[in-house]
Order: structure tokens, then sequence, then C-alpha cells
């Protein structure tokens, strides 16, 4: 498991918590992506559940269930259940958080205590956050819950006050140089720049070697592209058959870079520019996945909405 500079903090609240006389029974793991809470998550929860004398199993703990992203739809379950790769939803449905109420019903298999962790919490379909909110409202004696979370806003402000938040914080560019270096990827400056703090990000950029992609997309956004000059060459850098870990890698570049440029600019009309780049982009970056993008044009469009973010900069569509 990755050695996490960034969770000294966190780990001196939780085993403070666990030192008392009484732990909260639902935790916000709260912090951008790429920052360790899943597996913050996972260590914390083996340290909850293990018992003086008990033994505990080194691999998958019958008292640690993690709900994520599940099959799509009965052929990718099917999937699931041969063994084969499946496609997973995008959030978790409510299928799964019954599933898991259901084995609340029983006692815990090595000990009293049993963790569920739920990652990304801020993914739950509506109704399957409703249902959550219910086992939190009387939890089951010795369950306890670890909601990972990106973007605390977007869960129920019902569940965020029935639990104890521990944030995260950004790394440091010297703790993602070091980590990315630990990894066996070069720390390159522009990776570690556009990732923001996030390892998981930083990670992302270097293992594509986006560091090309990066200064194109500074370019645009910065300068424009009196042509299809620098389209091009962003689509040539991207690749006519990009598949889509590559695709979303660029979007989320294209985001963290546009965010940046925004907060350094005093330009309030550019700045408002951006924004609205920012909000294109994140949409795009949701229609990707599901959407019947043409791959060879997908680029010129990420590439047409930075260029809508350049001073004097023409329409995104031309």
């Amino acid at each position: 498991m990755t050695d996490w500079p960034n969770h000294a903090e966190a780990w001196r609240q939780w085993r403070d918590a666990l030192d008392g006389e009484r732990i909260h029974h639902g935790w916000l793991l709260a912090g951008k992506a790429g920052l360790g809470k899943r597996d913050f998550a996972l260590a914390a929860a083996r340290e909850l559940v293990a018992e003086a004398g008990v033994p505990q199993p080194a691999g998958e703990h019958p008292d640690i269930l993690v709900l994520t992203y599940g099959p799509k739809d009965d052929k990718a379950e099917k999937a699931q259940a041969d063994g084969k790769p499946f496609e997973r939803a995008r959030s978790i449905r409510i299928k799964q958080i019954r599933a898991m109420q259901r084995r609340l019903i029983t006692r815990p298999t090595l000990g009293s205590r049993r963790a569920i962790i739920i990652d990304p919490a801020d993914d739950m379909e509506k109704a399957a956050a409703n249902a959550l909110l219910k086992s939190l409202e009387e939890p089951p004696v010795g369950t306890f819950f670890l909601l990972v979370t990106h973007r605390p806003a977007r869960l129920l402000p019902t569940i965020r006050s029935r639990c104890r938040t521990l944030r995260f914080p950004a790394l440091a560019d010297s703790q993602l140089a070091a980590m990315l270096g630990e990894a066996g990827l070069p720390p390159d400056p522009a990776a570690i720049a556009a990732a923001e703090g996030s390892f998981g990000a930083a990670l992302r950029f270097a293992a594509q070697d986006l560091a090309p992609v990066a200064r194109v997309i500074s370019a645009l956004i910065s300068g424009g592209d009196d042509g299809f000059t620098g389209r091009g060459e962003l689509a040539r850098l991207i690749g006519p058959r990009a598949d889509r870990e590559r695709i979303q890698a660029v979007l989320d570049l294209a985001q963290s870079l546009v965010a940046r440029a925004a907060r350094a600019s005093d330009d309030p009309r550019q700045r408002a520019r951006m924004v609205d780049t920012h909000s294109a982009l994140v949409s795009l970056a949701a229609e990707a996945p599901t959407a019947n993008f043409d791959p060879g044009m997908l680029p010129f469009e990420i590439g047409s909405l930075l260029v809508a973010a350049a001073p004097a900069s023409e329409p995104a569509h031309g």
C-alpha cells in the first residue's frame, strides 16, 4: 500500500477516537480525488474491526464491506459472475445499499465490529443515499460507516450531519515528486503542476506521458489558435485511437490547467470565459464515456473549448 505523507493528522484523529470511550459510527473521508482516502479507509477499517487474541486474515476481511461501482446491467452482472471483465455503472445504486443492509441483520464474523466503506459516497444515486440515511440514523450495534467523498457538497446534508469529517490535504509538489519516483515514474514538473496536489492525477499524467499535451493545452488557453494548427497538434498527441482512460486523463488535465489559469487571471471577462470553458469540459468529461463521439473529432472538440478561453477568442465551434 502507498505511503501517504498527507495522512498524519487524519490518523491522529482516528486513533484518538479509537482510544476513546465511544467512537462515532459515521465518518466522512473528505478531500479531492487522488489523495489516498480509499487506502486510509481500508487500513482504518482493519484497525477498527481487529480484536486482541482474534487472528485477522491478511486478504479480504469478512467484517469489512466495500461498496463501489457495480456492474452496469444484467449482462455485466453475468460477466462478473463468470470472472470476466465487465462494464461498471456510473453510480452506486440502491440495490447495493439494500444488499448491504441485509448483511447488517447478522452479527460480525470475527469480532464485535463491522466496517462499511462506500467509495465514492458522492456518487450514490438519490434513492441509495436516502436508503443509507436510515442506517446512519439507527446504526446496528458494532457497525461503522466510512464514506469516501471527493465532493462532500453532493451528499445529502442529513448524511453529512450524522458523520464526523476527516479532511485530507493536498500533497506538496515535493511530496508528489518523491511519490512518483517511488512508483518508478519520472517526476515531470508539468505533471506535478497540473496535478495540483493529487497523486492520482500526477500518476495518470506521468503514466500517460501528458507533458507535451499540457504544453499544447496551455498554449491554446493563453494564445488561442488562428487556424487549426494547435488543435491539430493536440489531436496528434492524444492519438487517433485513444482509449477511454487516455481521453479521461486529457480531460482531467485540461480542466486542471483551465482552473489554474482562471485563478491566475486579473481580467474578469477572461476569467468568466475560463469558468465557462471549465464547465463545458466537465460536461464533456461526463458525456464522453457513453456518448457516441467520433474518436478522431473528440480532440478537436476539446481543443475548441480551450480556444474559447483564450483572450479575444473565437467561438468554441469556429
